[in-house]
């Protein structure tokens, strides 16, 4: 199966556990992996037969900053549950990564990685 890559999606969003979070915000960055069938678009060289990443990027960019969760784990299933509606794409992974963590003596960054499939 073929896939598109998209990486390094930066965008500033509320989500978190401690109550800063959701009031302070903070940075996120998101890696996605969609696949689908690319060969009719590789043929064809129309960008109706493929997948549009500049509104998926855009979309994630709105979700992430406008969604207040608890935990990146929900931020991330949002994620990957809005690009599933598509129906060109059968499988997403989405990698979500908080680069600065509010965590004392911690300066490393937290990221979790989630795969969901059409079903």
């Amino acid at each position: 199966m073929d896939c598109i890559q998209l990486t390094g999606i930066r965008c500033y969003g509320y989500t978190g556990y401690l109550p800063e979070e959701q009031v302070l915000g903070q940075r996120f960055e998101v890696d996605l992996t969609l696949w689908l069938d690319l060969s009719l678009a590789g043929e064809s060289d129309v960008i109706e037969d493929t997948l549009d990443y500049r509104s998926i990027i855009t979309s994630v960019q709105q979700l992430v900053t406008t969604s207040k969760f608890a935990l990146i784990e929900r931020l991330a299933t949002a994620i990957a549950q809005f690009i599933l509606q598509f129906d060109k794409v059968t499988q997403v992974q989405v990698k979500l990564s908080k680069p600065a963590a509010p965590i004392p003596d911690f300066s490393g960054k937290i990221t979790i990685e989630i795969t969901r499939s059409q079903h």
